[in-house]
């Protein structure tokens, strides 16, 4: 009995003198596990909320593929329209033959210049003679005129060929339109995926600038016609106030001496 005493004591002995430090029953903590159990822990709630983001983004494919399969069938009918393209003109005729080069560069936009001039009047390349012995005034008339006339042929060259380029790359816009309708309607899995869909988005978005630039310039055409016209108003109504302002001046120096001579004779 004595013996077992003695071995029990000196074994409690050498478990209090041991260098661990043990705890709750004999646990030994250790730092580095802990740590590595929290690392763990961490890792596992991003693997779960990973999870619930695979889990919400399924659900919402399924019930978008849900939808696609409930909705009407008006959905998937195919839509199209009558082609609105320019056609080329036509001569209806060419009497005197200055009528088929100005038709012919409306439908390309080559040869503007030399064609409008040709179908109209032929500008004068010179002053008209006298123009340097008449007054100021008259010369200022004249000029203004000249200016108004190279201007709108100008103005008119230019639209001719505007147009004229619009319409020869109608028949190129529509068969780009006629690609894209025909790439949107096809059932290939190779013309439905997500890049070939925004492809021709893409595509889509540059014909409608390509549209809007004809139009602008469509616009810039027009404006210069009416700036123009403008111009012709103003010079009209300069003329008149020209002329206003020097009928005082003209009638003292030229018609009233007439006036009185023909009063004085009258009265002798």
């Amino acid at each position: 009995m004595k013996r077992i005493l003695l071995t029990t004591a000196f074994a409690v002995g050498a478990l209090v003198s041991s260098p661990t430090h043990a705890q709750f029953g004999g646990i030994t903590f250790d730092p580095t596990q802990s740590a590595h159990a929290v690392q763990q822990i961490v890792q596992g709630s991003q693997l779960y909320t990973n999870t619930v983001q695979a889990t919400r983004t399924a659900i919402s494919a399924y019930n978008f593929a849900h939808q696609m399969m409930t909705a009407p069938n008006s959905y998937y009918q195919q839509f199209s329209s009558a082609r609105t393209f320019w056609t080329a003109l036509a001569p209806s005729a060419n009497t005197y033959g200055n009528s088929q080069a100005w038709m012919n560069s409306a439908n390309t936009g080559y040869g503007a210049q030399p064609a409008y001039q040709r179908a109209g009047i032929a500008r004068s390349m010179a002053q008209l003679p006298g123009y340097g012995d008449l007054s100021m005034p008259s010369q200022q008339q004249i000029a203004a005129q000249g200016a108004t006339s190279d201007l709108s042929d100008a103005v008119n060259t230019s639209s001719l060929t505007n147009l004229g380029t619009i319409r020869a790359n109608a028949q190129q816009r529509e068969n780009d339109i006629s690609a894209l309708e025909q790439a949107s309607r096809s059932v290939n899995p190779v013309d439905q995926t997500e890049m070939a869909t925004l492809q021709r988005i893409n595509r889509a978005m540059l014909l409608q600038l390509r549209t809007q630039q004809e139009t602008n310039q469509m616009n810039q055409d027009m404006a210069l016609q009416q700036m123009i016209a403008q111009k012709q108003q103003q010079d009209a109504l300069k003329a008149a106030f020209q002329s206003a302002a020097g009928y005082q001046a003209n009638y003292k120096q030229n018609i009233a001496p007439v006036t009185n001579g023909a009063a004085n004779a009258l009265h002798y």
